[in-house]
């Protein structure tokens, strides 16, 4: 019987339950409608993908490419949103109304960053290699901006809905308008 508690207890402490909560404790201190944790876990797609991504990520950092993959598509096809395994994603990033999204494979998001649906992290079809956009600390992204390119947002920058950035943007600015203009 104490090996049983044991093993609970290892679980309850491990790093994986500790980034379940982070995560969970996020979308309820951003979203005012998440009135608690159990509706978070059960109802919001914004938290399953990231389950899925943490997944997959460990995954394909251990070269399980097909497998993370998989993981990855099913992940789109029960949210609708889609993040590559390869792409890197700080902590607490709060996704909501998550359909639509797609983040790239060399894309990389820093820590506590909102994203909205339709959102897009994704290349130009020109780049080779780094193809996909860096995103700083304490951005928040609009619903249906497109930032394209290897390029890279700074910390603390707001990006308007409907933006298209194809252009560095430095920390605590904000950017609207297609082509995105920092005002």
């Amino acid at each position: 019987m104490s090996k049983i508690k044991n093993f609970i207890d290892k679980i309850k402490n491990s790093k994986i339950i500790k980034q379940i909560k982070e995560e969970v404790k996020n979308i309820q201190e951003k979203d005012p409608a998440a009135k608690s944790f159990i509706q978070v876990i059960i109802l919001y797609p914004g938290f399953h993908i990231l389950i899925y991504y943490r997944i997959s990520h460990f995954l394909y950092k251990h070269k399980r490419y097909f497998l993370a993959r998989l993981i990855s598509q099913i992940g789109k096809f029960f949210t609708g949103i889609e993040i590559h395994p390869g792409a890197k994603i700080g902590r607490k990033l709060f996704i909501d109304h998550g359909t639509g999204i797609v983040i790239g494979e060399t894309a990389t998001i820093g820590d506590n960053c909102t994203i909205y649906h339709g959102v897009t992290l994704g290349g130009t079809g020109k780049d080779v290699n780094k193809r996909h956009p860096d995103i700083g600390d304490n951005v928040m992204i609009g619903c249906g901006a497109k930032i394209l390119g290897p390029i890279k947002i700074g910390n603390n920058v707001k990006i308007g809905a409907n933006a298209v950035v194809t252009k560095d943007v430095q920390d605590n600015s904000t950017v609207v308008g297609i082509p995105g203009k920092v005002l």
